[in-house]
Formats: C-alpha cells, structure tokens, sequence
C-alpha cells in the first residue's frame, strides 16, 4: 500500500518542479537553427554570433549587468560594464521585468584589427569595440566552459558569473587548441599565463535585486 502512493508522489513531484532551482537563472546557449545560408555568410565574413537566453521564474524583479575584462599577457588591463539596466533613466526598464531575457551577440574582427561587437538585448542594443592582437590565428567567441555547443547551465543571483570569452587559442606545435583551454579547469582568468594566450576577452553577467 505504501509503495503505491510513493510513486504518485514522486511523478508529482517532478511535474511540479520549477524550471530553475530557487535563486537561480538558467542560462542557455543557442545554435543558428536550418539556416544554412545564413551560416555561410557568417564564415565566410568571419563574423561570430551567440544567442543566449536567460530563464528563471523569479527574473521579473532583477537588474542585470553585462561587463568585460580585457586579459593581455596574462594581465588584466581593464575591466568595464557594457551594459547596466540600473543605468537606465526610466524605471520600469531597469528591471527585466519577465521570466526570460534573450541577448544576441555579433562579433567580427575588422581589417583595423578591431574587435567589433554587438550586444542586442530586446528593444535596444549597445556598441563596442576592443583592440586585437595580430595573429595568424583567429578569435573565437564562445562559453566560458567547455564546448562551443548548446548548452544550459545554472547560475546564481546576486553574484557575477562567466558568460562569454573571445579569445586567441592555445598553441601547441603548429597546431590551434580552442577547446583544450575552456575544458582544462584552470582558473579563466589565468588562462594567459597558463596557456600563454595573447589576449582574450572574459565576459561576465549578474542580476540582482535593485
């Protein structure tokens, strides 16, 4: 009789539970979905793009930052915000105000040796530009862990996480090693030193309450 009514339960359980922990946001990475073409003319300007979604119940509330570390020879050399809704003058915009934000980023290193970015949130977006190093290799823009695929992973609120890294890859021979770095578990922020990239750019969200 008890085994009955334990299974009920735990179906149940499962059916009801949120889509995030408590204190949670879910962050997915996102591929270009059937377009072929599109993709095509990516590579072929060599231009990047990342589209991620943010997802959590308790999102509606939380004011949100988008910052940058700029990493060259294993040193930081600057760290600024890209984008602070608490900036905003109009109120009921600095918040999220719903369960989920989508950000899509464009990237592209420019003939100028400029790393030329896009950040598009809903209804807006911002500008940027940093300096590249000259390399036979090219950037690349990725997760701050792990493979440059989709994927999900979960963060917590009121504190800063690693979102994105744009970085030369690590040379080993005549070879280029991208992900050998993201999945070694080394600190990221040491990856210059360790690794000894050039240059590299660490992208770091947060939400948090106002």
């Amino acid at each position: 009789m008890k085994t009955k009514l334990i299974i009920p339960a735990t179906v149940m359980f499962f059916f009801i539970l949120p889509f995030t922990l408590f204190g949670q946001v879910k962050v997915t990475w996102n591929y270009i979905e059937n377009q072929d073409e599109l993709k095509d003319f990516f590579r072929f300007e060599g231009i990047q793009y990342q589209n991620l979604s943010f997802t959590s119940k308790e999102l509606a509330n939380k004011a949100y930052q988008l910052s940058v570390k700029e990493i060259w020879d294993g040193e930081i050399t600057n760290d600024s915000i890209i984008f602070s809704s608490k900036a905003i003058p109009i109120e009921w915009m600095q918040t999220v105000g719903d369960t989920i934000l989508n950000l899509r980023i464009v990237s592209k290193l420019t003939n100028e040796n400029k790393l030329k970015m896009d950040f598009n949130f809903l209804g807006f977006s911002t500008h940027r530009s940093f300096d590249a190093a000259h390399s036979k290799h090219l950037y690349s823009l990725r997760p701050a862990f792990g493979l440059n695929m989709e994927r999900t992973e979960f963060f917590e609120f009121d504190e800063k996480f690693y979102l994105l890294v744009y970085m030369l890859p690590y040379e080993v021979g005549t070879s280029a090693q991208y992900c050998t770095v993201a999945n070694s578990g080394k600190d990221i922020e040491n990856w210059g030193k360790e690794f000894g990239i050039k240059h590299y750019l660490v992208f770091e969200m947060i939400f948090e309450s106002i």
